[in-house]
């Protein structure tokens, strides 16, 4: 049977990090908020990046929207690069056809030196 992920709220997320940021050990926070210190250290990092943001959604960690956006860009530059590609490979192919068609009468046997 598979064990099923805790859930925190965004308060109870907050004032964990609000008893780091007080200076109290991360030991200690861990142990009372029966969190591990990692994702403590997570916490503290989320909420220094993204301030008043932090924490929202169930559980998603935020996604900024330049990222959203970087992302897509990128999508749609392989995209045109992947249409190139192709296009590219039909032309290499039809030359390909073409020059077989029109080498085909030619051979090596039939070659004499005069």
């Amino acid at each position: 049977m598979g064990l099923s992920r805790r859930k925190y709220s965004k308060e109870f997320k907050e004032a964990a990090v609000r008893r780091l940021e007080l200076g109290v050990s991360l030991a200690e926070v861990a142990r009372a908020c029966e969190v591990n210190a990692t994702v403590l250290h997570r916490w503290r990092r989320e909420h220094r990046e993204y301030g008043a943001k932090a924490f929202v959604g169930q559980g998603r960690r935020l996604v900024e929207g330049s990222q959203v956006a970087q992302l897509e860009r990128k999508v749609g530059q392989q995209a045109m690069e992947i249409d190139v590609l192709k296009k590219t490979l039909q032309s290499v192919e039809e030359q390909r056809k073409l020059q077989a068609l029109t080498t085909r009468g030619w051979s090596t046997r039939n070659w004499r030196k005069k």
